[in-house]
């Protein structure tokens, strides 16, 4: 007999929690503000090819600009704007101008954030913990955003910076390590040995080099399985 495992349906409104590939893909801020200028560091964190469509910026906005970090676009946005982009954000204090760019985003089926409202809102923003290439995301699906923080704060506290670094040699070695390890459980042992012994303990300690030999070592084909 076979069983099936039932989802139940949401109590209330659920996200799916996702990281999306932007890198080299064009997006739309609309919006010249502090706001703004804070959701478009985020999507060029990410390498979104970054357009800013307001009639005024900030002076970080502004900044960004001359350095050549995004375009700018000096006028009001007009739901046209959005055709051939991948992600769209609105962060103006005009309802209507907001209200237009979700329904525009919406219609051409692009995601979209406005800030501050989720029910135009087809994406919502996560408090992130940021450790390259390492990330972490808290989401309280809008409900508490102080929340959200509250946690991020906790989480960044115990979370050094150099678990990012841990993570970049992981990903260094993982080629390597399917092909000494092609077994999957095989594999998954191998690295939880490594992240719970000394090559962990040398990168948290700053000393990559030495791990890199390390993991060199425990690779070679003639190391013990």
């Amino acid at each position: 007999m076979t069983s099936t495992r039932r989802i139940a349906p949401a109590a209330d409104r659920t996200y799916f929690a996702a990281f999306l590939d932007l890198r080299g893909k064009p997006g739309i801020v609309v919006g010249g503000g502090p706001v703004a200028a804070l959701k478009a560091e985020a999507l060029l964190r990410s390498g979104v090819r970054l357009t800013v469509i307001a009639p005024e910026l900030c002076a970080r906005l502004t900044e960004l600009t001359l350095h050549g970090a995004l375009r700018h676009e000096a006028r009001r946005f007009q739901p046209g704007d959005l055709v051939g982009t991948e992600i769209a954000i609105a962060a103006t204090d005009d309802p209507a101008v907001n209200e237009s760019v979700s329904a525009s985003a919406k219609s051409l089926r692009i995601p979209v954030n406005v800030v501050d409202n989720t029910a135009l809102s087809s994406f919502i923003m996560p408090s992130l913990i940021d450790r390259p290439p390492l990330q972490i995301a808290i989401s309280s699906a809008g409900n508490s955003p102080v929340l959200a923080r509250r946690l991020r704060t906790a989480i960044e506290a115990a979370v050094p910076f150099a678990y990012g670094r841990l993570a970049a040699l992981a990903g260094r070695f993982r080629a390597a390590s399917k092909l000494r390890f092609p077994d999957a459980a095989a594999r998954r042992r191998f690295w939880e040995r490594i992240l719970d012994g000394p090559i962990a303990s040398m990168v948290l300690a700053g000393r990559e080099q030495a791990a890199v030999r390390a993991m060199e070592r425990e690779l070679d084909g003639n190391a013990p399985g």
